[in-house]
């Protein structure tokens, strides 16, 4: 919901922000005496610290909005910010703007869920055309569940359960190629348990005997499906994995490995 209350919080955010990476850069003195003092940078067209200050205020709080941009008038929202910092002549009392928050709210809640709806719709459509056309390549098998897997490197080691942990390396890319996630990039090996990761994973790491490197194609349905994951996995997408099964790690190192 965007109310006065979440816009405020944002601005807060943003400054404490700022301010926290200014004493992350800050070498750390003993405190001096006397009164704080605010020292700003020469800075084109502002004057005053009022104004630097200010200036800084303002592109926080548009960067804060860019999302909703498309719906903002700049002067009346300059006209909401004066009357709020003044305390008068507001055109809304404080029951309206809570229902033109919640109002607006739910619009832009509706609006995105309709977006990841057609994405995921387009998406769904594109990885099913995908799979059905790379299971007719040679070397590439299907599982009932529709997970679709090819041999690299064979292995001779023991093979996984559902209730093991396991390290691997990795390699995450959406159809179009691009990598959302590696363990080859941070060089180390992830460990985590089977059980706690996609289907997709559960099902095609059971299939690898340790030494092994397996491809595998990941349906959405065996993957994130149609909610997706954070800003790199979108709705419905089919996933492609580089697999190496490096080990099957006993019980008592996988209590003390961090997971991945």
């Amino acid at each position: 919901m965007l109310n006065t209350r979440s816009l405020a919080s944002a601005l807060l955010l943003g400054l404490s922000v700022l301010a926290g990476a200014a004493v992350a850069q800050t070498p750390t003195a003993a405190p001096a005496a006397g009164p704080a003092t605010l020292t700003l940078p020469e800075i084109s067209g502002l004057q005053t610290d009022r104004q630097k200050v200010s200036y800084m205020i303002g592109l926080q709080m548009a960067n804060s909005l860019q999302q909703v941009k498309d719906y903002i008038d700049p002067a009346t929202l300059t006209k909401a910010v004066q009357a709020g910092l003044s305390g008068q002549g507001s055109l809304m009392t404080p029951e309206q703007a809570q229902q033109v928050g919640m109002a607006f709210g739910q619009f832009m809640q509706a609006r995105e869920m309709a977006r990841i709806a057609e994405e995921g719709a387009r998406n769904q459509a594109a990885g099913d055309a995908f799979l059905a056309q790379n299971r007719t390549k040679p070397g590439v098998r299907v599982t009932e569940s529709g997970l679709q897997y090819q041999v690299i490197r064979a292995g001779s080691g023991a093979k996984p359960t559902a209730a093991d942990t396991v390290k691997v390396h990795y390699r995450g890319t959406l159809l179009d190629g691009k990598e959302f996630d590696s363990s080859y990039a941070r060089n180390e090996p992830a460990t985590f348990p089977l059980a706690g990761v996609i289907p997709g994973w559960t099902e095609g790491v059971q299939l690898m005997p340790v030494g092994a490197k397996y491809t595998f194609w990941i349906p959405a349905a065996l993957a994130y499906g149609p909610n997706g994951a954070g800003q790199d996995i979108p709705p419905n997408a089919t996933l492609k994995f580089e697999v190496e099964l490096l080990e099957i790690v006993k019980q008592d190192a996988a209590a003390a490995a961090p997971t991945q």
